[in-house]
């Protein structure tokens, strides 16, 4: 299979997943900024799953561009990470619908969690596939980012039954970790001539 099949393929369930999302948001009863308060925590919930699924989709993106072959073990560990990813929908409305309890919301995190781990075994096996010297191994490095996300949102699970709102801080800090532009990708591309 081509990685554009692989990639088209997981573009549209992650569209979806964001319709989804986006499905679960009510038009306010009323016309005030009162009436809006009613619906900010779903609201507010839907903005940071949007801005995750957006980021595991430009990454996700990236790490295809550096992938030359796709197999069947890179299929089966992407349905993988899909899989978590759709669950997204779910955390966000649990946590959104209840006001950032403290349950809800250290779910949330758990699909956080088990969704980037998704991801570095998806990465993993395409660099095994490729082997050490392979784009995408030469272009992710150290992988800081991929190695303290994990570690953040086990303290952001554990955090969410201490303090709900210090849960929800840490997995707000992860989503800014990674919105900083993480070019590592492109430089290469760009080094390579393509």
């Amino acid at each position: 299979m081509s990685t554009g099949r692989l990639e088209a393929f997981s573009d549209g369930v992650i569209a979806i997943l964001i319709t989804v999302m986006l499905l679960e948001l009510h038009v306010p009863g009323g016309t005030t900024w009162s009436a809006l308060g009613d619906e900010l925590p779903k609201l507010l919930t839907y903005v940071l799953s949007f801005v995750y699924l957006g980021i595991y989709w430009s990454n996700h993106h990236h790490m295809l561009q550096a992938t030359e072959h796709v197999t069947g073990g890179i299929m089966w560990a992407n349905l993988h990470l899909l899989f978590w990813l759709s669950l997204v929908p779910f955390s966000t409305g649990w946590m959104g619908q209840h006001h950032f309890a403290k349950t809800p919301t250290a779910a949330y995190g758990i699909t956080l969690l088990a969704a980037a781990l998704a991801y570095y075994v998806l990465q993993t096996i395409i660099i095994r596939r490729q082997g050490p010297d392979s784009r995408l191994r030469r272009a992710i490095g150290s992988d800081w980012k991929g190695k303290v996300s994990p570690v953040l949102y086990v303290a952001g699970i554990g955090l969410s039954f201490v303090n709900r709102w210090l849960g929800l801080a840490v997995y707000v800090v992860v989503a800014l970790i990674w919105l900083v532009p993480d070019r590592r990708l492109e430089i290469l591309f760009a080094d390579e001539g393509g």
